[in-house]
């Protein structure tokens, strides 16, 4: 007899198998897989009891805690709906994500409950309110509720093709858009990461990818599923990262970039607690070479890369190394590792296609957009009929992603189709002249953009970021790239600042650079 796929079984296993294993840090606080599951039960009670039914949505705004780990388990075997939502966001788009979801139960954070009382008027759909760190005036108090419930609830029948989440886009362009996931989608997802990235009960897993983010890149059913430990990180930053990573055993980690490049930066005495032969998964934009060169090389931690979106559960593709691989030189191999690879064997079928649908020939030159089908992309926008079929009504699902796919069968991502840079008649990609200026000694971090110039259409404006007590001129900056890359491709212009502008999962937003709205202050 068939039984529905969902990450809901990793959880079932997991307290059978490795009941007395400690399966959850959060600081000074630890949790069996048997008594963190039985956590789950009791919320799931408690939920209930509050008139949770299947097909509702709860909605959480809340840092990586145990109680935003125990949300992906004891909301879905309700058969209801998870919202995890940006907490870096603010009130009002708190009321558009809660209002859009039709959320009937909402849960926060201590540092978001301000937030959420300033527009709790227009929320009249929702229910209850809970406070996840302690008593509050006006709100239930999740550790009461939790306390006083059963751990026996009625479990509905779930469907592999029931929504399981929904997790919203970063709505850099327009109106975030509801991302629909099913329980297929994850449970492959899961199997996937796993087939590709091994983890055994030994590992330690330390959070500090926000588990909002495409449900922590499944990796909140995922650590479950080979029974190692979560280790919860509600606050990040380099020390506190190198420091608890020390102190628990930290094996594996994931982070953006953006991410990599503050760890890699950090204090010598901060990078000195970190442990080494940790291993790190990087996603969320196009990392450079000499990122990935300077976290191995620093740090002694090993590098992969997977690609996908929030849409695709996320992961479609990693940089799977090969035997041969391990023959090439240092530099060759991070260049390598900075491809975004081949498909997981789980995830379905992914292509690079030219305007007419036709795969682009395999020579690591020719442009095509990344289009994707198979077993983890999204059921749809939700309530969102009309952007759906944008993206997905020929039968597959369109990324935006611009890339190139290499004789080995390796695909590059190029650029976001919207950012490609055409200046006289050339295609510049903005990533590639980013990685570029990251190699140069004194650069931190990057941005390229397209900016109108009467002569050649568009030119690129580089935005760079220097390292602490490090500077250099404009021209200085020009010679370095001229040295390395086609004159057409290097930046006209540059412009110094303290930081780039970015989502809340790391991504630059150079929408906010093209039109000169960023908060951004010119050294």
């Amino acid at each position: 007899m068939e039984i529905p796929l969902t990450p809901l079984d990793f959880l079932r296993r997991a307290r059978k198998l490795h009941g007395l294993r400690i399966g959850v840090v959060d600081g000074d606080r630890r949790w069996t897989y048997s008594e963190f599951g039985a956590r789950c039960d009791r919320w799931s009670s408690a939920l209930q009891r509050l008139g949770v039914k299947h097909g509702d949505r709860v909605a959480y705004i809340a840092p990586n805690t145990h109680a935003q780990l125990e949300s992906f388990y004891a909301v879905p075997q309700l058969g209801a709906v998870l919202v995890p939502i940006n907490f870096r966001l603010v009130a009002d788009d708190f009321r558009y994500l809660i209002q859009h979801s039709g959320a009937t139960v909402v849960c926060a954070g201590a540092d978001h409950l301000a937030a959420v009382e300033s527009i709790r008027a227009d929320l009249t759909g929702v229910a209850h309110f809970v406070s996840l760190d302690g008593p509050r005036d006006g709100w239930l108090d999740y550790e009461s509720l939790l306390t006083d419930a059963s751990a026996s609830f009625t479990r509905p029948a779930i469907g592999e093709r029931d929504l399981l989440t929904i997790n919203y886009t970063s709505g850099t362009t327009s109106r975030p858009k509801g991302v629909m996931i099913t329980h297929r989608n994850a449970w492959m997802n899961t199997v996937g990461m796993l087939a590709h990235w091994p983890m055994t009960p030994a590992d330690a897993y330390l959070w500090t990818l926000p588990m909002f983010h495409a449900n922590g890149w499944t990796f909140t059913w995922t650590v479950t599923a080979a029974g190692a430990r979560h280790v919860c990180l509600p606050k990040f930053d380099g020390p506190t990262v190198f420091k608890t990573a020390a102190r628990e055993g930290v094996t594996r980690l994931c982070a953006a970039p953006t991410v990599l490049i503050m760890l890699a930066s950090s204090p010598a005495a901060a990078k000195a607690l970190a442990p080494r032969g940790v291993a790190v998964m990087t996603a969320g934009a196009p990392p450079a070479a000499v990122t990935i060169q300077r976290i191995e090389d620093d740090l002694g931690w090993s590098v992969i890369q997977i690609y996908g979106l929030t849409e695709t559960a996320p992961a479609i593709s990693i940089c799977e190394p090969l035997p041969e691989h391990q023959t090439l030189s240092q530099d060759d191999r991070a260049r390598i590792k900075a491809r975004q690879g081949v498909e997981l064997i789980t995830s379905g079928e992914l292509r690079v296609v030219d305007d007419q649908g036709n795969d682009v020939p395999l020579d690591g030159k020719t442009p095509g957009e990344i289009v994707a089908r198979g077993n983890v992309v999204m059921a749809g926008y939700y309530n969102d009929p009309e952007a759906t079929e944008k993206c997905m009504g020929d039968g597959w699902f369109h990324t935006g992603d611009a890339a190139v796919v290499h004789p080995d069968g390796y695909v590059q991502i190029t650029d976001r189709l919207k950012d490609v840079i055409i200046s006289g008649g050339e295609n510049i990609s903005s990533v590639e002249v980013e990685a570029m200026l990251l190699r140069h000694e004194a650069i931190q971090e990057a941005a390229v953009v397209g900016v109108p110039h009467e002569k050649w259409g568009e030119s690129p404006h580089a935005f760079v970021v220097f390292k602490s007590g490090q500077s250099a001129t404009a021209d200085a900056l020009r010679t370095f790239c001229r040295g390395h890359m086609a004159h057409f491709k290097v930046p006209h212009d540059f412009t110094p600042v303290t930081e780039l502008p970015k989502t809340a999962t790391g991504k630059i937003q150079k929408f906010v650079l093209r039109k000169g709205r960023a908060n951004i202050n010119a050294q």
